[in-house]
């Protein structure tokens, strides 16, 4: 008796989890990693728009692309360090935009796609945010 009580728990919980993707909710959460709130995803056209609605809302605004069509990609590995060096934001499986909520400073922002990592340096003001595009060309098969 105890098995199936754990078993209704079990599927009774997984459907509340589920409840909203199974739904097609088209939220996306801001989430917060040590106190550094973002976004991070844009897997179809719904999600994108969701996301880039909310772009106003964030400093830096990231996107991750590949290939001769410029087509978005994810799983990118991203570390962002202060002008010190120290990281301050890292994420091992952004895109293929991530948006994230620095205070005005200047940042190194490091991401890798296909064993090549680009690096671009930014300095936020804390009034205007800044679009940073990282670009990769993968070798032909």
């Amino acid at each position: 008796m105890k098995m199936r009580n754990w078993l209704i728990v079990s599927v009774f919980g997984t459907g509340i989890i589920a409840a909203p993707l199974i739904s097609g909710a088209q939220e996306v959460p801001v989430v917060t990693v040590t106190t550094i709130p973002y976004l991070n995803g844009g897997i179809g056209e719904d999600e994108v728009a969701v996301i880039r609605s909310k772009a106003n809302d964030f400093l830096l605004r990231l996107t991750f692309a590949e290939g001769p069509n410029s087509e978005f990609t994810s799983n990118v590995p991203v570390v962002i360090a202060d002008a010190r060096g120290n990281p301050v934001f890292a994420l091992s499986d952004a895109g293929p935009l991530l948006y994230v909520m620095l205070p005005k400073g200047s940042y190194t922002v490091t991401a890798q796609a296909h064993d090549v990592a680009e690096t671009e340096h930014v300095t936020l003001d804390g009034a205007e945010g800044k679009d940073v595009v990282f670009y990769w060309n993968p070798p032909s098969m």
